[in-house]
């Protein structure tokens, strides 16, 4: 076993190791960026706070206090309102409202009756958007929690407060109803931004951009016609995904006008992206690293596996400048919730930012070398 000739190919590895950007990138700096990332999102995780509106129709001792005993776990932060009880209903859906209970007007009164007639009960109306199921399950065990001790300090056990839940939203969801959309929208940001980047940084290197001053194509008839390709892979995929959770999954996906104006301009969006980000970069080396610390921290901030509400406070302020976050919410929106107000609303943003990332890609891209 000769030794120099192991030492002289251990460090013709170092030094092909430490002249690749794109080596360095993945093996040193993408795992602190994980670390770095999963630690703020999961950090707080156990001392997360979750809001939940009270609109108290009774306004007595005995309600104020169940509020604060709420507000007390450190888990939920209620914040009371006062609401027409005929106007619940709308008020959720108007102010996008993820959870919300209504303690009656008897509560007091009904607590204070139990210890002539020992079968009377009052019921507090739990209503929840059941999209979101991992939060609606912590906040309703911390209710039902504190209604069980309240019911044992009372009676000594016997259901005197009742939790009658009410759901928000028409249907049953369950977490793949979550997921599924989130993934059409990072699939999409996926094939497009890569797409986009490996083919600019290619042609350039190649010279072929620059071959194409010759032909008669212009410089906007060529980006449009890959950005067409681009926006027939994204149908492709985003179908794709579709099809699979229909026939596997048996999901109920409702395909609308919406759903195609967010898959083109989710495309346009992220291919603009693409030629932005292509436009500082030199080599395809180069082209994948920027692409990964573009793409990865979005396709974990912006509420594509998770609702944002578990992550802590400043990372949902982050989470909402993102385009992947609107992205997500309005196919979301218009494929499985039927909001379609919220579709609307988050489609536009997302039209807002494609128009924003495409027209400054189409300005940006050249033909020449610098």
């Amino acid at each position: 076993m000769n030794a120099g000739i192991i030492w002289a190919s251990f460090k013709a590895d170092l030094q092909s190791f430490y002249r690749s950007k794109a080596t360095l990138f993945w093996t040193l700096l993408f795992p602190i960026l994980l670390i770095l990332m999963f630690g703020a999102i999961f950090s707080g995780v156990g001392d997360a706070e979750y809001e939940l509106v009270v609109v108290d129709y009774d306004d007595s001792d005995m309600s104020v206090m169940f509020t604060e005993i709420l507000n007390d776990t450190d888990i939920i932060k209620t914040n009371v309102k006062v609401i027409e009880e005929e106007n619940i209903l709308s008020y959720i859906k108007n102010n996008d409202i993820k959870r919300l209970i209504v303690i009656p007007d008897d509560f007091e009164q009904s607590l204070n009756t139990f210890y002539f007639d020992e079968n009377v009960t009052t019921s507090i109306k739990f209503y929840f958007d059941q999209s979101e199921q991992q939060t609606n399950s912590i906040i309703r065990s911390v209710i039902s929690a504190v209604v069980i001790e309240l019911n044992k300090n009372i009676s000594g056990g016997k259901d005197i407060i009742l939790i009658d839940d009410i759901e928000t939203i028409s249907g049953e969801f369950e977490f793949i109803d979550f997921f599924l959309p989130g993934m059409i929208g990072f699939t999409i940001m996926q094939t497009c931004i890569y797409g986009s980047l490996e083919r600019n940084t290619k042609f350039r290197k190649d010279g072929i951009l620059r071959k194409l001053l010759t032909t008669p194509i212009t410089r906007t008839e060529w980006i449009l016609s890959k950005m067409l390709f681009q926006l027939f892979l994204s149908f492709v995929s985003a179908f794709l995904i579709i099809v699979i959770g229909i026939f596997l999954f048996g999901l109920n996906i409702h395909i609308s006008l919406l759903m195609f104006i967010l898959i083109i301009a989710t495309s346009f969006l992220f291919t603009g992206m693409g030629m932005v980000i292509g436009r500082f970069v030199k080599d395809e080396e180069s082209a994948g690293m920027a692409g990964g610390a573009v793409t990865f921290p979005m396709m974990f901030l912006a509420g594509t596996f998770f609702p944002l509400e578990q992550m802590p406070e400043f990372l949902q302020t982050i989470a909402k400048v993102l385009p992947l976050y609107y992205v997500n919410e309005g196919f979301r929106n218009a494929m499985i919730y039927l909001k379609t107000d919220d579709a609307i609303f988050h489609s536009v943003i997302v039209l807002i930012f494609a128009i924003i990332f495409f027209l400054t890609g189409l300005i940006l891209t050249k033909w020449k070398e610098d």
